[in-house]
């Protein structure tokens, strides 16, 4: 008998903080919702550059609303993000290459869901969009990755492997689909993983949700509404076990 819930892929990047957002939102509402809740962490700069799209932090205009922004939305959503000092640093100098292969290493290596996956990710936004620390670092990785349980020898295999180089074979790069099928790409090939997948991918969060053998695409964090309403649920609101009371 095929299972009545919806799928919900999402697609993150811990260097962006409106992925953050979107991260927490479908998180609480994973147990609410008649869901599953697939993350897929992936490199945001792939695809940007793929894309051609332009971060808002590039645009000064962008930027300085987005301070403004991200205040509101911290409140709203209560969700502790704190601006690092230096955002372009953080974003574009830094990047998030190496968080994101690190945590497409953990997502590899777990076994029965992914709760490390989500632990791993909140800790390295909580580095830096609360706490203003670097996530580049393999030192940086160690410390997120134990704060979120994992073991110190567990993060000595994370780290290599999720910096030695693997072949992938260039026919399965082509394929698309849900579930399991995501898993045949190397993470060190996540920023392709939307353009092939998703040709329409322009940035993150973007939510995925699979009802009836269709796939509705759905970006950024405000959109939590339209993906109620696409998968028959209610939205209510960013703290749905509060509302219930």
């Amino acid at each position: 008998m095929a299972s009545s819930r919806k799928v919900i892929e999402l697609f993150y990047d811990v260097v962006s903080p409106y992925s953050w957002l979107g991260f927490e939102v479908m998180c609480r509402y994973r147990n609410v919702w008649n869901i599953d809740l697939k993350l897929r962490p992936a490199f945001l700069g792939g695809i940007m550059q793929g894309s051609g799209n332009k971060p808002p932090g590039l645009v000064p205009n962008k930027f300085l609303y987005m301070t403004t922004d991200l205040h509101r939305l911290a409140q709203y959503f209560q969700v502790p993000i704190s601006p690092p000092a230096d955002p372009f640093e953080a974003m574009f100098e830094k990047g998030s290459l190496s968080a994101m292969r690190f945590v497409a290493a953990v997502q590899e290596r777990e076994v029965g869901g992914d709760k490390q996956v989500e632990q791993v990710s909140r800790e390295l936004w909580m580095r830096i969009w609360s706490q203003d620390k670097d996530i580049t670092q393999p030192a940086s990785l160690s410390e997120a990755a134990m704060k979120a349980g994992l073991s110190a020898s567990e993060v000595e295999e994370l780290l290599k492997l999720s910096t030695q180089e693997m072949a992938v074979n260039d026919n399965s790069s082509h394929q698309c689909g849900s579930g399991h099928q995501y898993q045949y790409i190397h993470f060190f090939h996540y920023l392709t993983l939307s353009l092939y997948s998703l040709p329409q991918a322009f940035g993150f969060p973007l939510a995925v949700c699979h009802v009836n053998g269709k796939a509705e695409v759905f970006f950024g964090s405000d959109r939590f509404e339209l993906i109620a309403h696409c998968i028959g649920e209610k939205w209510m609101g960013p703290q749905p076990a509060a509302a219930k009371l």
